[in-house]
Parts: structure tokens; C-alpha cells; sequence
């Protein structure tokens, strides 16, 4: 078990090193949109609006507030692991020399996505203090921070699956523009998914941003806590895993 946390410390230092010595850097690049989004849409196009969440009238800037934080979770842990490790194997191929050394494939996998959960803790944090000092509505819980360390988890994976698949900086790029780039806009962050067509929303809730907002968003807001919603995010925070222990007990990298 120390074995095994030791390998990760190991492989996940030089990204560590690199946050510390960047921590200014990474806290403004990750707060940059946020913000931009919560003046726009939540004080700009819906500063007085209400939508109705959980059965009652709240304010649209509350309702936004944690799917920009879940959005968040998604932009700082998946680009931090995907852009990083995405120039260590085509660049620097200093993760070819990772993979011969005797580290365990988990080990890899876990430290390499360490860079990402971190950052996107850090950058969902300082949301959700920006949004409690403007008194939008939402609650402090154990929950609501399980929720976004579980949603870090699984899109650090996932930039990991990405940059273990892409061949070229260029398909680094179509991956944002073709995968992440939607699941910004049409995962309920900014909207509420129940207003969609069926088939819209059966779409939409095979996207995990999606149960990533819908969770966070409840606690954040002390609704009803969606079950089901956590067992389909832990699944694919699961999948991603495996998919990419597969690509790396498989040198398919």
C-alpha cells in the first residue's frame, strides 16, 4: 500500500513541482472563464430572471452558479491532464521513459491524473467562495464538495483517456473542439435539461458533465440528491480508468 502511494507521489511530482511554481498562473487561467460567464449570463442576460428548480422559483444566477462550478471541474482537471501529458509523450517523450520504469500501470494512471484533480479543486473552490460572498443561495455540505472532487476525478481520467488516444498536438485540439466544447454549452450548466425535448435530454444524459451539474448543483443548492445521477458519474469515472490502463498495459500509447 506505502509502495503503491509512494509510485504515485513519484509519477505525479514534476506536474506537482510545475502547479507550485505556476499557482498564480493556474489560478487566474482557471477563473478567467468562470467569471466572464457568471457577469454575462448570470448578472448580464439573467440578473433578474428566476427558473424554477426543485419545485420552487429561484434566482437564475443561483441556478448557474454550481453548473459553472461543474463546468470548472471539467475545463481546469481535464486540460491541465490532457495538455501536459499530450506534451510529454509527443514532445518531450518523457512519458515513453515513464512507462520502463517498475511502476506499477495504476500507479501511472492515478499519478498522472493528479495534476488535474487538484487544479480543478482549486479553481471550484474559489467559485464557490466568490458565490458564497455574493450571498447567491448555495450551502456549504460534505456532500457538495464529494461531488466536486468525484467530478475532478472523473474529467482528470478523462483528459487522460484523451491524451493517451490522440496521435498529434492537432488532434489534442479537434478533441476540445468536437467533445468538450459541446459538453460546455448543452449540459446543463446554464440551462435546465427538464425543458428539452426527450430525446434531447436521453442525449444529453449520456454526457457525464451532465451528472456532474445535476449533482452539484443539488447539493449546492440542498435539493433532493439524485442517486441514480451519482451511480451513472462513479461509472464512468470508472470506465475511464480502466480505458486507460488498457491503453497503457497495451503500449497502445
Amino acid at each position: 500500500m506505502f509502495r503503491r502511494l509512494r509510485e504515485i507521489y513519484y509519477v505525479s511530482w514534476a506536474d506537482l513541482a510545475f502547479m507550485k511554481h505556476n499557482i498564480l498562473n493556474v489560478i487566474l487561467m482557471s477563473l478567467m472563464s468562470p467569471i466572464l460567464y457568471l457577469i454575462a449570463f448570470g448578472y448580464g442576460l439573467g440578473g433578474s430572471a428566476t427558473i424554477e428548480y426543485g419545485g420552487e422559483q429561484i434566482k437564475y444566477v443561483s441556478f448557474m452558479l454550481p453548473g459553472i462550478i461543474a463546468l470548472s471541474t471539467l475545463s481546469s482537471s481535464f486540460t491541465s491532464t490532457a495538455t501536459r501529458m499530450n506534451v510529454q509523450r509527443l514532445y518531450y517523450k518523457s512519458f515513453d521513459e515513464m512507462l520502463m520504469c517498475p511502476i506499477h500501470y495504476s500507479s501511472i494512471v492515478i499519478g498522472k491524473s493528479i495534476l488535474g484533480i487538484l487544479r480543478g479543486l482549486l479553481s471550484s473552490i474559489v467559485i464557490f467562495i466568490i458565490g458564497l460572498a455574493l450571498d447567491i443561495g448555495m450551502i456549504p455540505s460534505l456532500g457538495f464538495f464529494a461531488m466536486v472532487l468525484l467530478s475532478c476525478i472523473a474529467f482528470s481520467l478523462l483528459g487522460e483517456t484523451a491524451a493517451l488516444v490522440v496521435k498529434t498536438h492537432q488532434g489534442m485540439s479537434l478533441f476540445n473542439t468536437l467533445i468538450v466544447l459541446p459538453m460546455t454549452f448543452l449540459c446543463g450548466t446554464f440551462f435546465s435539461t427538464a425543458s428539452l425535448p426527450p430525446i434531447f435530454q436521453g442525449i444529453l444524459y449520456m454526457i457525464p458533465l451532465t451528472y456532474s451539474s445535476e449533482l452539484i448543483r443539488a447539493t449546492a443548492l440542498g435539493a433532493e440528491f439524485p442517486w441514480i445521477l451519482l451511480i451513472a458519474l462513479l461509472a464512468y469515472t470508472v470506465v475511464f480508468y480502466f480505458i486507460n490502463l488498457y491503453l497503457i498495459k497495451t503500449r497502445r500509447v
